[in-house]
C-alpha cells in the first residue's frame, strides 16, 4: 500500500469531491449547463469571462510540467503554494487529530493552515550555527515518528533563514518516513538556489511532495499560480479536495505568457542578477557597524541581525524602504529580512543604514 493510501483520512476514502460543470468532457455549441449568464458583462464586452474556467487548464498544466520536468499527471495547478499546503492538510490530517512537523523559524503558513484545521504543530527548531542555519532532519523524522505526524514540511531554500537543505538529507528523510509521513519540500525560492531538488526522486519515494510557485522568480505573485508535484495518486487525492474553479482565467493567461520561451529567458537573466545582487548586498551589509550577522541565503532575500533592529527598521522606513520585521518570530528578536531589489534599490538600503550609523 502506498504512503498516501495509508495516510489519507478515513472519512475521505470514498469521497469524490465536487463535480463541477467543467468536470465533464462534453462538446456543444450552446452551453446551458452551468447557470452562467447568457449575456456579457459591461466590464467584459467580449464575454470572455462569463464562463467558468477549466479547473485544471490543460495548456497551463502541460507548460508547468515541462518547466519542472515532470509528467503532467504528477502536477496539480494551485492558487499559489498556499493552496497546496492547505490541500495537503485537508487530505492527510484528520481535523483535531492530525499533526505536522516544522523547523522554525520558517514560513508561517504551515502552522497557520494546521491550526485552522485543528492539527497539532510539532516544532523542531532549526539551529543557528552562527554562520548559517541548519534544520535537523533526523530530529524532525524522530518527531514525526513519535507524534504520528502525517506531514513533515521542509522549506528549501529556507524562509526566512535562506538555508540550503542538502538533497541527500531530504532523500534520507523521505526513505525513513516511507509509509508513515509525507515529506513536503517547499521550493518557492528554488530558482535562486545552487542546487534544485531533482524531481526524479519522486519515482523512488512515493511520500515525497514538491511545492513550486510562479510568484517569486517568475514575478507573478498577484496571479497566484502554484504547483503541487507528487505521485499521480497524491495529485488525484488532492484534486478531490480542491475548490471547483481554483484558477481565474486572467491569471491562467498571464501564467501561459510567462511560461513562453522568451519570458523564461528573461527569468533566467533575472535570477542571475538576483544572485549577483544577493552576494553584493550581503558583503556590503556585513561591513556596516551595528550589523551583527548577515546569513548566507539561497533565496531572493537576506536575513540580518542588528545591534538595534528598531533603529535600523526606522532608518530604512524613513528612507522609503520597507523591509520585513522578523522580531516577533522566536529566535529572531533582533532580525530583519531584506528582499533583494534592483542595484539602485539595494544601494538605497545601504545608504540608509550607513547614514543611521553616522548619525548615532
Amino acid at each position: 500500500m502506498s504512503t498516501a493510501s495509508c495516510l489519507l483520512r478515513e472519512d475521505l476514502r470514498d469521497f469524490a469531491g465536487y463535480a463541477s460543470a467543467r468536470s465533464h468532457a462534453v462538446q456543444g455549441e450552446v452551453w446551458l449547463n452551468a447557470n452562467e449568464s447568457a449575456l456579457p458583462s459591461a466590464a467584459d464586452p467580449d464575454g470572455a469571462l462569463r464562463r467558468y474556467p477549466d479547473p485544471q487548464p490543460q495548456a497551463l498544466r502541460s507548460a508547468l510540467a515541462r518547466l519542472y520536468r515532470v509528467p503532467v499527471d504528477a502536477l496539480l495547478a494551485t492558487r499559489g503554494s498556499d493552496e497546496g499546503i492547505d490541500l495537503l492538510l485537508r487530505a492527510f490530517c484528520a481535523p483535531g487529530r492530525g499533526a505536522i512537523v516544522i523547523a522554525p523559524p520558517v514560513f508561517g503558513m504551515y502552522a497557520v493552515c494546521a491550526r485552522l484545521h485543528g492539527a497539532q504543530v510539532v516544532e523542531v527548531p532549526a539551529v543557528d550555527a552562527g554562520d548559517d542555519w541548519r534544520s535537523d532532519l533526523d530530529a524532525m523524522a524522530g518527531a514525526a515518528e513519535a507524534s504520528g505526524a502525517g506531514l513533515v514540511f521542509v522549506c528549501n531554500p529556507g524562509n526566512p533563514t535562506g538555508e540550503a537543505v542538502p538533497a541527500a538529507a531530504i532523500e534520507a528523510l523521505a526513505a525513513r518516513l516511507a509509509g508513515r509521513a509525507l515529506v513536503v519540500v517547499d521550493g518557492a525560492y528554488a530558482e535562486f538556489a545552487d542546487e534544485v531538488l531533482d524531481p526524479a526522486l519522486l519515482d523512488a519515494h512515493d511520500n515525497l511532495v514538491l511545492l513550486r510557485t510562479l510568484s517569486k522568480a517568475h514575478a507573478l505573485a498577484a496571479a497566484r499560480i502554484g504547483s503541487v508535484i507528487a505521485s499521480p495518486e497524491i495529485v488525484r487525492l488532492l484534486q478531490r479536495c480542491q475548490a471547483p474553479y481554483p484558477l481565474a482565467q486572467p491569471a491562467v493567461a498571464a501564467a501561459l505568457a510567462a511560461l513562453a520561451p522568451s519570458s523564461l529567458a528573461q527569468v533566467a537573466d533575472g535570477v542571475v542578477q538576483v544572485r549577483a545582487e544577493r552576494a553584493r548586498l550581503r558583503a556590503s551589509l556585513s561591513c556596516l557597524p551595528g550589523v551583527r550577522a548577515v546569513y548566507p541565503s539561497q533565496g531572493n532575500f537576506l536575513l540580518a541581525r542588528f545591534d538595534d533592529a528598531q533603529a535600523a527598521y526606522d532608518a530604512l522606513l524613513a528612507a522609503g524602504v520597507v523591509v520585513r520585521d522578523m522580531r516577533a518570530t522566536p529566535a529572531l528578536g533582533d532580525a530583519l529580512r531584506i528582499s533583494i531589489g534592483t542595484p539602485a534599490q539595494d544601494d538605497r538600503v545601504l545608504a540608509a543604514l550607513s547614514a543611521m550609523r553616522r548619525a548615532a
